[in-house]
């Protein structure tokens, strides 16, 4: 069981449903006792992955959302703008189907899908096997796009530098209020969909409250991968990190 939303894990990861112990005789201390053991299991290996990354100066990013926020979407755009300038690598995280890393490799950059099984994120296990399949010598940004999911995500450490949080504003105003945990993890929050803000109730400034009330020092970055509003603000920030990171 998943340590926030009681999800099915997935074989291969640190994260196994077999090594929880969840049994009636076990009682709760043992149960939090080995999902803290796994948690920290899951940061000794992303601790490995940050130094790995961190010795081939990669910037890391790890974006998560809910379903249907625009990542894959807005990774595509982003992809096909700043061929030439700057050299990514993808790990697409889904439960089933390559269908997002078809989309991605159509855009010439490099592309390795996770397939999760039941399982509702990634985690540092995963991710250090796969990049295995990138020259990350020959990298300047690895994105990894996580799972859709606003829980589970938000307690595994990836190894990344940054979580970023994309926001879609159909999904309604007050979900960092919902959930605070993985605002507050967030360096970034993209609020991606803006184009659509016309034909929609959704208060972009109360949005901006609610995510600076769970997290004050966050960054947040209005775009539309469509129609192109805030692109340019999301590339530089981008430029930015990586120029940081390379330094």
């Amino acid at each position: 069981m998943c340590i926030d939303c009681g999800c099915n894990s997935h074989p291969g990861s640190a994260h196994q449903h077999d090594q929880h112990g969840h049994h009636h005789d076990g009682g709760t201390s043992r149960t939090i006792r080995i999902e803290e053991d796994l948690l920290a299991k899951n940061n000794r290996l992303a601790a490995s992955n940050r130094a790995r990354f961190r010795a081939v100066k990669i910037l890391a990013l790890n974006l998560v959302s809910s379903p249907g926020s625009g990542k894959t979407s807005l990774l595509e755009r982003t992809l096909s703008d700043l061929a030439g300038r700057i050299t990514f690598a993808v790990l697409e995280g889904d439960l089933q189907t390559t269908n997002d890393a078809d989309r991605i490799a159509a855009t010439g950059v490099p592309v390795k899908q996770l397939n999760t099984g039941a399982g509702c994120h990634l985690d540092a296990h995963m991710v250090g096997h796969g990049v295995e399949a990138f020259d990350l010598e020959a990298t300047d940004i690895l994105m990894i796009e996580n799972v859709g999911n606003l829980v589970c995500p938000a307690a595994f450490d990836l190894g990344e530098d940054h979580k970023i949080v994309v926001l879609s504003v159909t999904e309604g105003e007050d979900k960092p209020l919902k959930y605070p945990q993985m605002f507050q993890a967030a360096d970034l929050v993209l609020i991606n969909k803006i184009d659509l803000l016309p034909y929609l109730q959704f208060n972009l400034e109360q949005c901006k409250e609610f995510t600076r009330q769970v997290n004050p020092l966050v960054e947040i970055i209005e775009l539309s991968c469509h129609s192109g509003e805030g692109l340019a603000t999301w590339y530089d920030w981008l430029s930015r990190e990586f120029i940081r990171k390379r330094a």
